[in-house]
């Protein structure tokens, strides 16, 4: 594994014919949750069932939460107190048209990374994804920077800013989708998961739905469905 700054994100990388993202094979980004440290996702590279030489990005959020998650980051703040206060009174928490204050800064910083992985990487095809925040953040910049994808892994994230992300939708019709949700996630509750494949399936993304019976996690189930999506979609074409 080596870190490198790959735009305005340090991030590390794994995999490939070194185990340092050396060779020409597609690249597998992954960004890690809120509170979660810069490293958090990196074990996923040792047990997901991807084609041969497949690469892996796993970069580190800009927020720095140390003074309150020992080595957490985030990607844009959340109110905790307001979440742990709805947890506690048995209320759902729908975020379906809420615009997070600082997702477009944490969108520049992503788009900034994926063009320093196209110029120094190069990779042949890459999946973008990521559990939580990180996976809200993926979709959100799939659906504002048009660059080719050729997948993405959506683990226990949720709808976000419906007005401004749905009419975005149809532009990636057809483009391959892995989204995984527990049923009993205690913080993204599962309607609203069912409320975004909906949404996606309605502008004709290629949605993978995997329903689990679980909480806020990625589960063995999700990561072999993660893993058809990359042999489907990076495997070598003859």
């Amino acid at each position: 594994m080596k870190i490198e700054r790959l735009g305005d994100l340090d991030a590390r990388i794994v995999g490939g014919t070194d185990r340092q993202g050396g060779g020409d094979g597609p690249v597998v980004v992954l960004l890690h949750g809120f509170g979660a440290p810069g490293e958090d996702l990196v074990g996923l590279w040792r047990v997901a069932d991807v084609p041969r030489g497949t690469r892996f990005v796993f970069p580190e959020a800009p927020l720095d939460l140390s003074s309150v998650y020992g080595m957490g980051r985030a990607w844009w703040m959340i109110d905790m107190i307001a979440l742990d206060r709805m947890m506690r009174e048995g209320r759902a928490r729908d975020l379906a048209n809420e615009v997070p204050e600082g997702i477009e800064e944490a969108r520049a910083k992503i788009v900034s990374m994926l063009d320093a992985i196209e110029e120094r990487l190069r990779p042949s095809s890459l999946i973008l994804g990521g559990f939580s925040q990180g996976a809200m953040l993926s979709l959100d910049v799939a659906l504002h920077d048009a660059r080719p994808l050729a997948g993405l892994a959506l683990f226990s994230g949720t709808l976000l800013a419906q007005s401004i992300w749905a009419p975005k939708m149809a532009a990636r019709a057809g483009l391959p989708v892995m989204q995984s949700h527990g049923a009993f996630d205690p913080i993204l509750p599962y309607p609203n998961a069912e409320l975004l494949r909906d949404r996606l399936k309605d502008a004709g993304v290629d949605v993978d739905f995997v329903p689990f019976r679980g909480g806020h996690e990625i589960p063995p189930v999700a990561l072999q469905r993660f893993g058809a999506l990359a042999h489907r979609v990076l495997a070598p074409r003859d």
